[in-house]
């Protein structure tokens, strides 16, 4: 004889909520989603969490990133770009940045990597701001230099008169997004360097002298400042240069030799 008691059934309305509430719990979709129902209270797994537009933002500046660092060739950058903005979970998104390094070489996931000062994926938003370290430079018959992690103003008055001068701001901060750089060059000569991905509007005007910008800004990083070059040079010059820091280049050279 058998101990087992028969089932209470459930009553008829209890039955009938419970079966209402399983028909309404949401289920996940996307890559590697399961076909079993997910009920109210019960945890979404992040792959299958809808990406925000901010999140598809922060994949498609990583994308601009990896075309100025030369990672991803335009056709590369164009497909990610448009399965970027077509994605809809961050299962949908991991993949688009999954094979490009992040800061040290790490594997950069669905949030975009920005890297330290003095690297040339500059962390932009990090070194705007602040007051400048100085606003002028003067050099007559002698020379004067601004290199290194120093401030740009909003406004920098630069002046050579038989001498010369060197403004390197490739490991600058900016105290705004955009700083105005005035340069007045008689008989003498100043020399701007840049690195990659930073706009620069030339303006100045040359008499029996020249205005000269050299080398290829790429495509501007996201974020990054705008330098405006304008002022004044008479039997002198005022040369700017696009051009990344040393210890990038052999960044670079290593990770190609890695490949």
């Amino acid at each position: 004889m058998s101990d087992e008691r028969p089932q209470k059934p459930l009553p008829e309305e209890q039955l009938s909520r419970e079966t209402t509430s399983l028909e309404k719990a949401p289920s996940v979709s996307g890559p590697g989603a399961s076909a079993v129902p997910v009920l109210p209270g019960q945890p979404v797994a992040a792959p299958a969490l809808r990406a925000s537009d901010a999140d598809r933002e922060r994949v498609v500046e990583r994308l601009r990133d990896a075309v100025a660092e030369g990672r991803l060739d335009m056709e590369e950058f164009q497909e990610r770009l448009e399965a970027a903005y077509a994605s809809r979970t961050y299962a949908e998104l991991e993949p688009l940045t999954r094979d490009l390094p992040a800061v040290g070489g790490a594997p950069a996931g669905a949030a975009a990597a920005v890297t330290g000062p003095g690297q040339e994926q500059a962390a932009w938003p990090e070194r705007i701001g602040g007051a400048g370290t100085s606003s002028t430079a003067v050099a007559v018959m002698s020379g004067f230099q601004r290199k290194g992690q120093w401030t740009v103003p909003a406004r920098f008055n630069a002046v050579a008169f038989w001498g010369g001068g060197d403004l390197d701001l490739r490991e600058a901060s900016f105290s705004q997004r955009e700083v105005v750089i005035t340069c007045i060059a008689v008989m003498g000569g100043i020399q701007i360097t840049v690195p990659p991905g930073v706009e620069v509007d030339v303006r100045g005007i040359g008499v029996m002298g020249a205005f000269d910008q050299r080398g290829n800004p790429g495509p501007l990083q996201p974020g990054a400042p705008r330098v405006v070059v304008t002022g004044f040079a008479m039997w002198g010059g005022v040369e700017i240069r696009v051009k990344p820091l040393k210890s990038d280049r052999e960044n670079k050279s290593r990770r190609r030799k890695e490949l």
